[in-house]
């Protein structure tokens, strides 16, 4: 027996099933979802930063978009709401794309 207590994808309990394999499983409640979408964020994240491959990134961030995008349902926010927030905080504080790396800050 192998214990998981995490967040997964819908057809996964199919999948073991298939495989000969029992799934003990429940539906979680709001928060609970939300919170493990917040936790399954933090999964996808670490795996995107181990992955070596062009095509092991693009699972990768394919997960977390998902994530991403059941977050925002959770929240009753839209992809206008993300957009508008990424090109505020782009005109803020800019992006990335200049590839800036801060080493320090002396503080007076």
């Amino acid at each position: 027996m192998k214990i998981y207590n995490k967040l997964v994808r819908d057809k996964i309990p199919e999948i073991i099933s298939a495989k000969g394999g029992v799934a003990t499983t429940r539906v979680l409640s709001d928060s609970e979802y939300r919170l493990h979408l917040k936790l399954k964020l933090v999964e996808e994240s670490a795996e995107a930063v181990e992955a070596s491959s062009n095509e092991a990134i693009l699972g990768e961030l394919a997960d977390l978009n998902e994530v991403l995008e059941m977050l925002m349902v959770q929240h009753g926010l839209t992809i206008i709401d993300l957009r508008a927030a990424k090109a505020k905080k782009r005109a803020e504080r800019g992006g990335f794309e200049k590839r800036i790396f801060l080493e320090k800050v002396d503080e007076n």
